[in-house]
């Protein structure tokens, strides 16, 4: 008699329970996300029905404050971490302090942003760019920097209720801002109700009344809802502590440099491929474009899994951490699986989504493969490292996406893509190959790091605890 192998039940109802904590978690950030992004989509197309010359100015103002912002971003999620781990421990009189602080850092790294967005003239002269576009773009610039202290703000807050297992006020929030921000647009890019007509740096103003009136939501949301209150968190006004600014850029620099690096080589790939002519950059774009719509269910669900490791640690169950990580592994591999088959599939369908030019369309759909395949490496490596976050391991993953995105893509790429030193030049093909190795590597070796990180704290925790019992 033939015995079929099955699945340990043990194992799969554990992974079954997993996943839906993990889905009830990253389902709200998804939705958060996807507003954040339609925020984004609505500036640039309510900017571009006004005049094509406002939409470049928009678009590029956005791509050069929000590498900044994402620099700054990363380094605040610290504050995930550090709270889930505390929650994680029943420690919740201790969560306070922290988060005061990273609101004192959140202002000092803002500050930072403010500067370099107010004084845009060294780059944008160093990049050569159009004098009749810069003007707008500077005014746009100055215009989104009055709401980002207020953005910084509301991301350490995001980031404590994240640490809490609390994703659904941001996702409303966000819903919020969106919903307002498109009126807000039409009355300031055409100028009605008696306001100025101000064109794309109208976007820029309505951007920033809304990053601070969705702060003001979630400050509210923060101090007066029950769950919240016996955190305290506006009980006293807690004054800088150096030493613990220190610990929490000591966790948070890394995981924002990393971030950085990650979507600094997407825009140093577009300058390369800038140089192949319009077709090559439309076809490009557009396999990016969606490929990054699709890898917000990936980084979504990162995010989960650092609430879900950061609170197993914090709750001194090792064991569970590692099920939480590789657990979630799994559950963005078959997300990748989902999202590769339908670029696969429906190649053709989703460029024609964007465009009607044949030799676009042709190319958008052959990179489209390759942005299938980029599906797992990115997705696997944004899992191991959201789970390397829940354990506050931050600077040897940042070493590794640098070196992947850096020392690997940008010049494998390049020389596939652009030289003959290899084999003949691959166009916009080459450099796609270059990125999904680059990630491949990242994401075996981010995963590896996982796997002897979370064995040696199961390890070091056995040992504890044999010295407790003898």
């Amino acid at each position: 008699m033939t015995i079929t192998p099955s699945l340990n039940p043990s194992l799969g109802s554990r992974f079954i329970k997993e996943l839906k904590e993990l889905i009830y978690l990253a389902g709200p950030i998804l939705g958060a996300q996807l507003a954040s992004t339609g925020m984004g989509f609505i500036d640039t197309s309510m900017s571009g029905q006004y005049s094509a010359m406002d939409l470049a100015a928009v678009a590029l103002g956005t791509s050069i404050w929000i590498p900044a912002y994402l620099l700054v971003k990363g380094a605040l999620m610290a504050v995930t971490p550090t709270v889930a781990q505390l929650f994680g421990a029943r420690k919740s009189d201790q969560i306070a302090s922290p988060v005061r602080q990273a609101m004192w850092m959140s202002l000092l790294l803002s500050a930072a942003i403010v500067l370099f967005m107010l004084t845009p003239e060294p780059l944008m002269n160093f990049l050569q760019l159009d004098p009749s576009m810069t003007g707008i773009t500077a005014d746009y610039l100055q215009a989104v920097s009055w709401g980002i202290p207020a953005y910084c703000l509301y991301n350490v807050l995001t980031s404590y209720c994240e640490g809490r297992s609390i994703t659904k006020p941001a996702m409303l929030i966000s819903i919020a801002g969106l919903l307002i921000n498109i009126p807000l647009n039409y009355v300031l890019i055409y100028g009605k109700f008696g306001f100025p007509e101000l064109g794309g740096v109208g976007c820029g103003y309505a951007t920033a009344v809304c990053f601070i009136v969705m702060t003001i939501m979630m400050f509210c949301y923060v101090h007066f809802d029950e769950r919240h209150k016996a955190i305290g968190m506006f009980r006293t006004l807690e004054l800088p502590d150096l030493n613990a600014i220190k610990d929490l850029l000591r966790l948070g620099i890394p995981m924002g440099l990393g971030i950085f690096f990650e979507a600094s080589i997407f825009s140093a790939v577009a300058l390369v491929i800038g140089k192949l002519g319009a077709i090559t950059v439309a076809g490009h774009q557009i396999a990016l474009n969606f490929a990054s719509m699709a890898f917000m269910v990936p980084l979504s669900l990162s995010i989960g899994i650092t609430i879900r490791v950061g609170q197993a640690i914090g709750a001194g169950d090792m064991k569970a951490a590692r099920f939480s990580s590789f657990s979630g592994i799994a559950a963005t591999l078959i997300t990748a699986t989902v999202s590769a088959a339908g670029m696969l599939m429906f190649a053709e369908q989703i460029a024609s989504i964007y465009t009607s030019d044949t030799a676009v369309l042709t190319l958008a759909a052959e990179l489209l493969f390759f942005a299938a395949v980029f599906q797992y490496a990115d997705g696997v490596q944004v899992a191991a490292n959201g789970a390397l976050r829940g354990y506050k391991d931050t600077k040897i993953p940042m070493v590794i996406i640098f070196i992947a995105c850096w020392g690997i893509a940008l010049p494998l790429g390049y020389t596939l893509g652009l030289t003959d030193l290899i084999t003949e030049p691959m166009g916009p093909h080459g450099l796609w190959i270059g990125l999904v190795i680059a990630l491949t590597i990242s994401a075996v070796f981010l995963t590896l790091r996982l796997k002897i990180l979370s064995e040696r704290k199961i390890v070091h925790q056995n040992e504890e605890l044999v010295q407790t019992t003898a």
